[in-house]
């Protein structure tokens, strides 16, 4: 079998907007892009080009000029060999468009095989719970109601992004810890907002709540501080989303014993690949990877493949709770009664594309 070429179908998203505690907003209109790998076997790939961060207008270009010329008539089996090839460019092509073209290979080898791409990976598990990831609120009551409502449906654990303001950041975790007592796992997502000096005060005041995880609460580039403050702490500190390096860096937090666990996603790193990888040089360590939510539909199914594939990363993530990003698939991840999800059982992916959908928001770029 051999890759014949790519296309890519851009379409307009509306998605959830929100603000993090840097006071970046995010979601809104965007562009997005569903990626097709074809091979001259008539088996074909999927992703998504483009999140709620970025558009498929800064990835299209990119893949087909200077990705698609390094995987062309090769075979798509090759995934490690071709995912090596593509990241030796990162210095300048984003790991979203490594990622995009590493996940629709993963689909094609899952369908070639009917195959679920976990069963490739090596099943691990059937479910996993999910915890409710907040939107940004306004006011501490407005985080108490949405942490009541997951609680209600059952759910075990909630994480907060906050304002990024200490002071305002711990009245809302006391709001939110006075909703659901010990009733749900607590965590505190803080986007890289604090100073050290806050980082340690609103890193204690949680402790004192018995919060569960303290996540990304300095710069990325300060492992200096991290080192200082996850000595100081007790509270597991959770790191980083955006490490310097990827999946190459992530082995320099570990070394240094700067984080207690670390995060990723297939954009974040570059596909299913390196985010497996990360996952096992986390096991080596007995050390947790938290996978993150991804930026779209079809990334969060793929994060999905990945936990079942493993067994130290704890939750899936569904933001924002309500599912409101959830965008051109049919039959989207669903979290059922018990607060799970559960392991796709049809091949390759496992998705259901929304095609009317897709063509009835077809953009020129």
């Amino acid at each position: 079998m051999k890759i014949t070429g790519i296309d890519i179908l851009p379409f307009k998203w509306e998605t959830f907007p929100w603000k993090t505690g840097m006071g970046k907003w995010f979601g809104g209109s965007k562009n997005i892009g569903l990626l097709t790998i074809h091979t001259d076997e008539g088996i074909t790939g999927h992703s998504f080009v483009g999140n709620f961060a970025a558009g498929v207008e800064q990835y299209a270009k990119l893949i087909k000029n200077d990705l698609l010329p390094l995987i062309l008539h090769r075979d798509p089996e090759l995934i490690e060999v071709l995912w090596r090839d593509m990241w030796t460019h990162n210095r300048y092509i984003p790991s979203q468009c490594i990622s995009s073209i590493d996940v629709a290979l993963w689909d094609i080898k899952g369908k070639k095989y009917s195959l679920p791409i976990h069963r490739m990976l090596g099943t691990s598990r059937s479910e996993v719970p999910v915890y409710s990831s907040t939107a940004w609120h306004e006011t501490p009551h407005e985080y108490y109601a949405e942490a009541e409502t997951f609680l209600q449906k059952g759910w075990t654990a909630h994480k907060i992004h906050p304002h990024g303001i200490a002071e305002t950041d711990i009245e809302i975790c006391k709001s939110v810890q006075k909703a659901t007592g010990d009733r749900m796992k607590l965590m505190l997502d803080v986007t890289w907002a604090y100073n050290y000096q806050d980082a340690l005060m609103v890193g204690k005041a949680i402790e004192d709540m018995d919060f569960y995880w303290y996540e990304d609460p300095l710069p990325e580039t300060d492992i200096y501080g991290y080192t200082k403050l996850k000595n100081s702490l007790t509270i597991p500190v959770v790191a980083t989303e955006a490490v310097p390096g990827k999946f190459l860096g992530m082995s320099q937090w570990i070394a240094r014993n700067t984080t207690d666990m670390i995060r990723g996603d297939v954009g974040s790193l570059g596909g299913i690949t390196p985010l497996l990888k990360t996952a096992h040089l986390a096991d080596a360590f007995n050390m947790s990877c938290e996978i993150f939510h991804g930026g779209n539909s079809i990334d969060a199914v793929a994060n999905l493949h990945v936990m079942m594939s493993i067994k130290n990363c704890q939750f899936y993530e569904m933001f924002p709770p309500n599912g409101e990003n959830q965008f051109g698939l049919i039959d989207d991840i669903q979290v059922d009664e018990n607060g799970l999800v559960h392991a796709p059982e049809t091949a390759g992916l496992g998705i259901n594309i929304d095609w009317e959908l897709l063509n009835s928001m077809k953009v020129d770029i």
